[in-house]
């Protein structure tokens, strides 16, 4: 069989996690068996449409590395399209749609509805007072072809519907096993709306055919929806795809993941300086691991171990605190010249400084970060000393002579080297550390104080990184300010 999945998201603001798990996991079980990934942009809700959502979803999906085979793309600034079985906007395909759903009407399995809101709206308000299930009595089922077409031409509003058969749908979820619904519990489905457009149930079942998906990858909120794409399905005669439904993600206290507790956009994510290889790595453990004795896998890894099978049934947990400390094993494990590309927009106030001394700090504070954002107010230190007391500047036992002692020694040492020691860390260790060695001083006696008069804090990096990323200008005026400080 050639594997086909697809992702097919509403253009109805930014990417939802979920939806990033969605996409991910439908790319990795295509890769992993040699398919293809679809994209097909689902726009027939017409009222929740947002400008711009179609170009995010692409820019967001290219900058986290999900390459798809077919769907909308853009091309010199302007959408369009790759494959051959577009178009995959469903806004385009309504001549499709019309023409599937005519042939429903013809054999009986659908029906026309001129049923106004205001009687729909009664309908669901009786029922619901005699504890009924709310749904559409049929009271249109039974209209003459004279009178539909005489309503029609009148120009009548009117819907189409799923005539539902009686009995029971039984249908295999590649996750969840056989799931069994009776169809006396299924309404009457809305398949063509009154605007023309088709609602989300017919234009599914067939651009999944007509694009050839073999499995249907998608959340557990679907699962009610089976049965009726199931009939469609069986009703057009169509080969039935797997269907495989994913659990939920939820928030530590198990509600349903929202942004009404943090952020849930894939954007908002990317904004803050998490990597695309967290994000990517992270997502795909909500609800699979390869292995389960260990947190961190590459794209590749995670294609070749996805299996269906291995999908937990039970939600997954959107834990911060893994996410972060997730991200921070990214940060520290790239490349320095990579992590600089990633790290230039987050610079802040310092993107002034030379490349040299931001390449610099960027080493020194990586081991700081949680995220890329972390950095634009790590970097304030480097540009304007904190202020601080001048007793922080004094290491435990020693005293204010004993810090005033070596900040002298170090500074005049230290104004005799050349730029050349300054621009590599192991010089400047040398140099330091000899002075240690040969007065039989104590570390902390002589270091605290140099790391403090560089940074002005109790905790930063060390003085020897300081030195480096600082450079001998900036690091001598911070040890005579030191100095001056210790003397008064």
């Amino acid at each position: 069989m050639n594997i086909v999945t697809r992702f097919p998201p509403s253009p109805t603001g930014f990417l939802h996690v979920g939806s990033l798990r969605t996409a991910l996991y439908n790319y990795l079980y295509a890769r992993k068996h040699g398919g293809k990934f679809i994209v097909r942009v689902e726009d027939t809700d017409r009222e929740r449409l947002v400008e711009g959502a179609v170009e995010s979803l692409i820019k967001t999906l290219a900058e986290v590395g999900l390459e798809y085979d077919e769907g909308p793309v853009i091309t010199a600034g302007a959408l369009s399209e790759k494959g051959e079985n577009g178009p995959y906007t469903q806004s385009l395909r309504l001549d499709i749609y019309k023409t599937y759903v005519q042939k429903l009407l013809e054999q009986g399995s659908a029906y026309y509805c001129f049923c106004s809101k205001e009687r729909l709206t009664e309908l669901r308000s009786q029922q619901q007072l005699a504890k009924l299930p709310t749904k559409y009595d049929r009271a249109c089922l039974k209209l003459d072809q004279d009178e539909i077409t005489q309503r029609i031409e009148a120009g009548e509003s009117h819907v189409v519907r799923l005539l539902v058969p009686d009995g029971e749908t039984i249908f295999k979820d590649e996750i969840r096993g056989s799931i069994k619904i009776s169809n006396a519990e299924i309404d009457d489905q809305v398949l063509m709306k009154a605007d023309g457009y088709p609602t989300y149930h017919l234009a599914v079942v067939v651009d999944d055919h007509l694009m050839g998906v073999t499995h249907i990858i998608r959340g557990e909120e679907w699962i009610s929806s089976v049965p009726k794409h199931v009939m469609l399905y069986n009703a057009f005669g169509f080969p039935m795809p797997a269907f495989a439904h994913l659990p939920l993600i939820l928030n530590p206290d198990k509600s349903k993941l929202s942004k009404r507790q943090g952020d849930v956009a894939v954007e908002d994510f990317l904004a803050k300086g998490y990597l695309p290889e967290t994000l990517i790595n992270f997502v795909a453990l909500l609800g699979f691991n390869p292995s389960g004795d260990r947190e961190i896998y590459s794209i590749t890894e995670l294609i070749e171990s996805f299996e269906l099978s291995s999908v937990n049934k039970s939600g997954a947990v959107f834990d911060t605190e893994k996410l972060n400390w997730m991200n921070g094993q990214y940060i520290r494990a790239m490349e320095p010249a990579e992590l600089f590309e990633r790290a230039k927009p987050f610079f802040g106030s310092a993107q002034s400084l030379p490349e040299a001394q931001k390449q610099r700090i960027l080493e020194v504070e990586k081991d700081r970060l949680t995220i890329l954002k972390d950095l634009e107010e790590r970097v304030e230190m480097y540009l304007t000393l904190p202020e601080y007391e001048t007793e922080m500047l004094v290491w435990k036992k020693a005293d204010a002579q004993d810090a005033l002692l070596h900040m002298q020694a170090l500074s005049t040492l230290l104004s005799a080297v050349s730029d050349d020691v300054f621009a590599d860390r192991a010089l400047i260790e040398g140099v330091v550390k000899k002075y240690i060695e040969e007065g039989e001083y104590q570390n902390g006696n002589v270091l605290w104080p140099v790391r403090v008069a560089l940074s002005g804090q109790k905790q930063s990096a060390g003085p020897f990184d300081l030195l480096w990323a600082l450079g001998k200008e900036d690091s001598l005026k911070r040890m005579t300010r030191a100095i001056t400080k210790l003397s008064t």
